[in-house]
């Protein structure tokens, strides 16, 4: 399709040339047999991976077969008759794409929307014996942490109804949280993983920045997009990831990554582990004493077990956070908000259907929530007006604190925080004004953020409760393809420790 001499000279106002309609005329000659080269590539083959296993497109479940509403669709994928997971069931974020079953991202605007293709850990899952049972609610195009901003209603906690489930991996956490799968798969770019792990009392781990393909996922921002497994116990949270992991020959993140087994160990126990305990992460503003006493009471009994536990400052814990969120937003709406999320540079594999929905997204934006527009205004404000200086210094920095930490983990074999500095909270109602509910939806980034930002390694465990039953996430960190080392001292803890009868 050739443009008009009218669309080329929009298109050249656009980068701030100014022609005229004989200019227009040649470049649009000079342009001809490119034009035609371009409706060329088009027509030919896709080249996207094959779609292995048979399935049905599945359904929206009524609500009394989703008493959370975790649910988005319900299939069933069934894979290979043996392998690591035969026998598990896995509910996968919404953000994934399953060939021929609806993927929504929590939007409005992606409603309809089927890919035609399985995401790599898709056929790694089903290469292995387990069975997809459908996906789970994500929110708003995963921008909020807490579980009411998904375009099919808010996702209720599994251990109290009522309040948040965490996000934006909310339905993914609820589903294992409340016994509906045994597995399930979830994406963070702040904390998407760890949050909804730590507000739903499951495990959740976020994987070094690369471990885990993203291929065949929609993604946020390269350079912070991490999938990872949601379980109800270490040991299978250990294993899904061993299938999960390793490069696919696709995804560009995964440069020097290095897969593991993660089951190996989990019963060595953290004799001899070094663990610093980062002050940064307590006595917050927004922290609560009951998730506090908890965590701290955890990294005692990592004590008890065998470990070294000290409490060291990290500054940087803190310091990340005013690059982080301008950086991202100007990342964000450069691939995803107008870049029809095709990384400039970045290579993987494109769905053409994903492309086109998402270029078709900004013609409906009065339907996005306040957290989607807060954070597009603010990414489409740093880009008009530093032109990639916040993006590029966001860069620079991230090396300087990956390289911090790695100093580090010279001396500390793993650092603990809390997940959250607060347990969940109940739901927004109707009487609750528009920045409270901002509020709710960023209110926990704090400790989880960090690393994304850094790429290492992070899980969530259960460790307590507070007065109201809900529980608390531990958090441990480990340096960059260390996942080994992270399960061997949660599995320790949680052999020690039954966070449900605290």
């Amino acid at each position: 399709m050739k443009p008009t001499n009218q669309q080329l000279r929009e298109i050249a106002a656009g980068f701030g040339a100014n022609i005229t309609d004989e200019d227009a005329t040649f470049f649009g000659e000079v342009l001809g047999p490119l034009f035609d080269l371009t409706d060329a590539a088009l027509t030919g083959p896709d080249a996207l991976p094959e779609v292995k296993y048979p399935r049905s497109p599945g359904v929206r479940p009524p609500a009394e077969d989703n008493p959370l509403n975790a649910w988005y669709y319900k299939t069933e994928v069934k894979g290979a008759a043996t392998g690591k997971l035969a026998g598990k069931t896995v509910a996968l974020k919404d953000t994934v794409l399953l060939a021929g079953v609806p993927l929504m991202n929590g939007a409005s605007v992606m409603e309809g929307y089927v890919p035609e293709v399985d995401a790599t850990i898709v056929t790694r899952m089903l290469d292995e014996g387990a069975t997809i049972t459908g996906k789970a609610v994500c929110e708003y195009f995963c921008l909020s942490g807490s579980s009411f901003t998904s375009a099919t209603g808010p996702v209720h906690n599994p251990v109290k109804y009522g309040y948040s489930a965490g996000g934006s991996s909310s339905g993914s956490a609820a589903l294992v949280g409340n016994g509906e799968v045994d597995m399930s798969i979830g994406g963070d770019q702040a904390g998407s993983i760890r949050i909804p792990a730590a507000f739903s009392g499951v495990v959740g781990m976020k994987p070094t920045h690369g471990l885990v393909p993203y291929s065949g996922i929609m993604s946020m921002e390269t350079t912070i997009d991490h999938i990872g497994p949601m379980t109800n116990t270490v040991a299978d949270n250990a294993l899904l990831l061993e299938v999960l992991a390793g490069p696919d020959g696709y995804d560009d993140r995964q440069a020097g990554v290095r897969a593991d087994t993660y089951t190996e160990e989990l019963e060595r126990g953290v004799e001899g582990l070094r663990i610093g305990i980062i002050d940064e992460g307590f006595g917050r503003e927004e922290s609560e004493e009951a998730v506090d006493t908890a965590v701290l009471a955890a990294a005692e009994l990592l004590g008890k077990l065998g470990a070294t536990v000290e409490r060291i400052s990290v500054p940087l814990h803190n310091d990340i956070g005013n690059i982080y969120l301008p950086m991202i937003a100007e990342g964000m709406v450069r691939q995803f908000t107008f870049g029809g999320g095709v990384a400039s540079g970045a290579a993987g594999f494109y769905p053409p259907s994903l492309i086109e929905k998402i270029n078709t997204l900004g013609l409906r934006a009065d339907e996005w929530p306040d957290t989607a527009k807060v954070l597009t205004l603010l990414g489409s404000w740093v880009t008009q007006t530093y032109g990639g200086r916040i993006y590029g210094k966001g860069q620079n920095l991230k090396r300087h604190a990956t390289l911090q930490y790695g100093e580090l983990f010279k001396e500390w074999d793993l650092l603990l925080t809390p997940t959250l500095p607060m347990c969940a909270m109940p739901l927004p109602g109707e009487d609750d004004d528009r920045m409270s509910r901002i509020g709710q939806a960023w209110c926990m980034l704090a400790n989880t953020s960090p690393y994304n930002y850094t790429g290492n390694p992070a899980i969530s465990v259960p460790c307590g409760r507070n007065e109201d039953g809900l529980p608390a996430g531990l958090q441990l960190i480990g340096k960059r393809y260390d996942e080994r080392t992270i399960y061997r001292a949660a599995a320790a803890f949680e052999a020690n420790f039954d966070w449900k009868s605290s």
